[in-house]
């Protein structure tokens, strides 16, 4: 039974090989690259992954809609670039796929934030679904946080797909102006609004939500960075709608 893996890119030199070596088991790897300025076309390529490039930026929804399309396989597996499909999560697929008996899997997501992976926080098991059948399955439009939207059965797989988002404080503040900014672009073209109090409100609720409703405190400092990287991507994503509402 054929399986593709489709992976978005943009400037992901450091992370692809490890990648595609952790999906390279499966009959077709498909990259789309939004316009990298590294070597992450070049890897890609060299490593026997068919590579498409799309420099315009539409959204992650619409980006893995992309790759999605030149998917030939029955079975699709979407993973980013930062992910990486363990053995144990291999011969799991494997299996399944042998007899499937259901068309989309959910599968356990463990994080890695700073050199330490997070068990509490909201973070794991952070169930996602990335194995699907490919007539079953698309992506959702969204810009950003998107999701496999599924006509049929699902159900979870057990191994964790590992996570290598945040591995340094530039990433941490690359990540909270790519996600606040996108967010609030999606809450703009949705008619949303907002101002400096539901700003702090909001804010003050993500980090209370993080840090105490998800038990981040039993991940240690990591999980208070955690909160409070939460806390500033939720303020910044409000007062960014706050200005798109002012200049529309």
């Amino acid at each position: 039974m054929m399986l593709s893996v489709i992976i978005i890119a943009k400037n992901e030199a450091g992370n692809m090989r490890d990648c595609i070596k952790s999906v390279a088991w499966a009959d077709e790897i498909i990259v789309v690259d939004a316009g990298s300025e590294d070597d992450t076309a070049d890897i890609a390529r060299s490593m026997g992954a068919k590579v498409y490039v799309h420099a315009e930026w539409p959204g992650f929804g619409p980006q893995k809609n992309r790759a999605l399309g030149y998917a030939t396989g029955e079975w699709v597996l979407s993973v980013d670039a930062d992910e990486r499909v363990t053995d144990e999560l291999r011969r799991e697929m494997e299996r399944v796929l042998k007899n499937p008996d259901a068309d989309g899997y959910y599968c356990p997501r463990l994080s890695q934030f700073c050199g330490r992976f997070i068990h509490h926080s909201g973070w794991y098991p952070d169930y996602v679904l990335r194995l699907f059948r490919r007539n079953a399955g698309r992506f959702s439009d969204s810009l950003v946080h998107e999701i496999v939207l599924i006509e049929g059965k699902t159900a979870r797989l057990q191994n964790p797909l590992l996570h290598y988002s945040y591995l340094t404080k530039d990433d941490v503040e690359r990540k909270v102006e790519q996600y606040s900014s996108a967010a609030a672009k999606q809450m703009h073209e949705a008619g949303r609004h907002s101002g400096l109090f539901v700003a702090f409100l909001k804010g003050g609720w993500a980090f209370f939500r993080t840090y105490l409703l998800r038990l981040g405190m039993l991940d240690g400092l990591a999980g208070l960075n955690i909160a409070v990287m939460n806390a500033r991507t939720t303020y910044l994503k409000y007062r960014k709608l706050e200005m798109l509402n002012r200049i529309s």
